[in-house]
This record gives C-alpha cells, structure tokens and sequence, in this order.
C-alpha cells in the first residue's frame, strides 16, 4: 500500500493511458520498460483478472500496486481531467503529425482557459507545456524525430517560411474547429536543438468582462471610475508581462464605449474583440508603430485612444499630445508600481508641467491565484512567515492554504485574481508630480491609497489566497 498523499506523474508516463482508461481501472502509471508497465491501482478496484486484462490491452506484462483510493483520485483529478479532450496514449500509439494532434491540443488548451501553448525541442525529446493560471504545466511528450512535421504544420498555418530556420519568425493562426473561433499568435525562436514555438491563444470576448469582478476595492473601483469620466488626459496602467493589464483596460473601453463617441486602439495583438470600437494591429515590419498610428489617430476625430504600450519617448510624446487636444488616452507602461511610472515618464523626457497638466490617474497591478473555495484547509498563522521589512496593516490569527479537489484539478486553485494600486491625482500629488519628487508615500497614506503590497494582504487576510502566491508582492513592498 502506498502511503504518499499524492502521485508524481511525468508527462512520459501520463501518456502510456487515455483519460477513460485510467477512470474505468482505477490506475495511474508508475513504471515503464520494454518488457512491462506498473501501475498504481485503485485497491477497491483490484481484482485478480485485472491484470490480464490489461496485459491484453498493452501488450506487455503488468505489475499492479495497490493503493488507497484517495490518493488514486487526487492522482486522476490531477493528471486525467474529466470534461477536457482525451489524454493522448505515448507516441507509438499516437501520431502527433496528424493535424488532428495540432487541433485536439489546442481545442484542449483553450477549454481549460490556458493563454499559452509552448513546444519546445530538446536532445532526445520534445515537450508539449500549457500555461494555466499563469503557471506551465508538462502535458505532453513527443519524440524528436517527429517533432520538426508538426513545427512545419504550424508554420503553413501561420504563413510562415517553413525554409528559414535560422531566425525568429511571428505569425497569425486564425483557428476555427468544433463552434471555436479565436486568433492564435504564433512566435518560433531557433533555440540549439531545433525551433521552439509558442502559441498565445487570443480567445477572449471582451463583452464578458467586468470592472467590479476583475479585484478593485469599493474605494479603489470609486477612485478608478472617478479617474476615467474626465474628457480628456491619460490613464496609464503598469506591471509585467501578463499582469491582466490590458483586461483591465477593456473592462474600462466597456463602460467608456457609447454610440456617441468615436473608440480607437493600437494593439499588438489585438486581445479582445468589442463591438463598436475600432481596433487596428501594429505591424512594425511595414512602418505601423504605435507612434504613427497615433498620428493618424489624431486625425480620425477620436474621443478616446487605447495604445497597446507607451514603449518609447516618442510613443509617450505622442499621447501627451493627444491628451493636450481634448482627447482621453489610456495605455499601459511597464513600472514595478503606480508612481513609478511618472519617474519613467520623466526619464522619457517628458517636461514635469505637461505630466502634471494631463496625468489623470496612474495604476499598478498584479495577479494572484485564488484559492479553491471547496478545498482550501485553515490553519494557525506565523507572522515570521511575512517578509521581515514588511509592516502588515492588520493582523492575521489565521489562513488558508491550498489543499486540492476534484473540482480544482487537485492543483488548490482556481482562477486568479487582480491586485491594485489606484492613484488619482490630486492636488498634493500633482504638485509633487511639478517638483519632481519621488517619495510620496505618506501623501499616499493620508488619501487612503493602499499600495500593491497592502491591497495582497487584504486578499490574504480575507482567506483568497495563500501566502506563497502574495510573498514577491510583500517582498517588494510598494514596488519601489
């Protein structure tokens, strides 16, 4: 009897049986060789004709270990989904050049919500790896022989040169298959053994999105929709790659988006799809920067200008610009917190007046993940646990970790959420914007501005999430 809580299981081993097979016996791989297969085996489910049946079934000998049926469950919740696409059988049964691997797999990634598909080559193998919630997960493996096929098949899809395989290429799948229709980017680096590719699933229908939903405070939401009913100025939204940023923008294009104004963005990609506004891709390779498509924009009687990235001075120039004539722009910059984006501003060259003058708001933000609702356990909480130059608001007798379900894939999970730091301006801090100065921390306090690091807490305190998720924000403290 195996007395693990739970079964470790590479994506090798994961594909030796299909998703109903492993539900139907009761058994995850453990071992494989030429000669024979083990496996873990549910001991209600274990009967003395179970192993012949399966020796039929996989042609090899089968050594079979009973195991309590709690961890065969997690085991199965874990690494054999119910209601996603099968799990493949390894690549002698399964052949992964077929263009129905290509569309199976990404049929399975779009329904369990991953943003990224990532193929990578190796010296003796290649893996398939999905990014869920913002963490990659091994799905498959492929043998190395087979792999450049399905690269090439992906390449054709994308227009690209299946002949160059010595530089970085982009590209653009337009994916229809079973009432799915969305764009996938596509991105091939030549790495040493071989291209590696990845795939952004752009599936998102922007009309869904909410701005009360995405992880505001009541006073963060009041001060942020308070922030956008100006004409004009600019909003800016900061963090790294893949912080939710652009969701949040179009969450605002959705309240902003009326018969009577005129709604233009520049993107690259275009995310979100929303009817009504008027979207156009960047495509750097033929002259359409963001820049000179704000020039144009200027001239196409806009009210409202979303740009992708504010990436350079004369991107953020331009938007200056554009806010001095009567229009409200939003964009995203990268800064590790919300004031730090006037120090990035000014060291783009941009004169402290005209910031003063046009900055409506600035906003940090992060994601966290969110604890399953169903499985998360409480337990007594250490305050050494915090980092050691983190003050915490409030104290914390108890939290929740993550423990893992049926219902959350066993990963504790499930879904994230935003964290914010929402600063308006007003007059102390416009005038601190005009004096250059970069520590305003107690203005911040006495507005009841909470930072990154404090507004994590809260979600922490509150029993959303885990310390573990929230521990880089604390460690940063304000982003500084």
């Amino acid at each position: 009897m195996e007395l693990q809580e739970i079964i470790e299981l590479k994506a090798e081993l994961q594909q030796l049986v299909t998703s109903e097979q492993a539900w139907h016996y009761g058994i995850i791989p453990k071992t494989v060789t030429p000669e024979a297969i083990g496996f873990y085996v549910d001991t209600k489910q274990y009967h003395p004709s179970l192993i012949s049946e399966l020796e039929m079934l996989y042609a090899k000998k089968i050594i079979l270990v009973e195991t309590s049926t709690e961890v065969i469950r997690k085991a199965l919740g874990k690494y054999y989904r119910k209601g996603t696409s099968k799990s493949k059988n390894n690549t002698q049964r399964v052949n992964f050049n077929s263009g129905d691997f290509l569309t199976d797999l990404i049929v399975e990634a779009n329904s369990i919500n991953c943003s990224d598909i990532h193929l990578e080559p190796y010296e003796d193998k290649s893996r398939v790896r999905l990014r869920l919630d913002g963490k990659l997960l091994e799905r498959y493996v492929i043998d190395k022989e087979e792999y450049p096929a399905l690269v090439n098949k992906i390449k054709i899809k994308a227009n690209l040169d299946i002949a160059e395989k010595r530089l970085p290429q982009d590209g653009r799948i337009f994916f229809q298959s079973s009432g799915n229709q969305f764009d996938i980017r596509v991105s091939v680096l030549p790495t040493l053994h071989g291209e590696k590719i990845v795939l952004r699933l752009l599936s998102k229908d922007a009309t869904n999105i909410e701005l009360s939903e995405l992880g505001f405070t009541p006073f963060q939401l009041s001060s942020f929709l308070e922030g956008i009913k100006n004409p004009h100025g600019i909003v800016l939204v900061s963090g790294p790659t893949g912080s939710g940023k652009t969701t949040t923008l179009y969450a605002t294009l959705k309240i902003l988006n009326k018969e009577e104004t005129n709604v233009l963005t520049i993107e690259d990609p275009i995310e979100y799809t929303l009817p009504g506004i008027n979207q156009v891709q960047l495509k750097e390779s033929i002259g359409l920067t963001f820049a000179s498509a704000l020039r144009t924009f200027l001239r196409q009687d806009p009210d409202i200008i979303m740009l992708g990235e504010i990436r350079d001075s004369e991107t953020a120039q331009m938007a200056i610009r554009a806010s001095l004539t009567g229009h409200l722009v939003l964009s995203t910059i990268h800064t590790n917190s919300a004031w730090g984006i006037i120090s990035r501003l000014l060291d783009m060259g941009i004169p402290s007046f005209l910031l003063a003058s046009t900055l409506n708001m600035v906003v940090a933000q992060r994601l966290v993940r969110v604890l399953c609702p169903k499985c998360k356990s409480e337990h007594p909480f250490d305050p050494s646990l915090l980092p050691a130059e983190y003050k915490a608001p409030v104290n914390v007798t108890s939290h929740f970790t993550a423990a893992g379900c049926e219902s959350c894939y066993y990963t504790g999970y499930k879904g994230r959420k935003a964290v914010y730091e929402v600063v308006t301006m007003e007059p102390a801090l416009i005038e601190a914007i005009r004096a250059e100065k970069q520590d305003v921390n107690s203005i911040l306090t006495e507005k009841g501005f909470d930072t990154l690091a404090d507004s994590a807490y809260h979600i922490f305190a509150n029993g959303e999430t885990t310390m573990e998720e929230i521990y880089p924000i604390l460690k940063s403290k304000s982003g500084e």
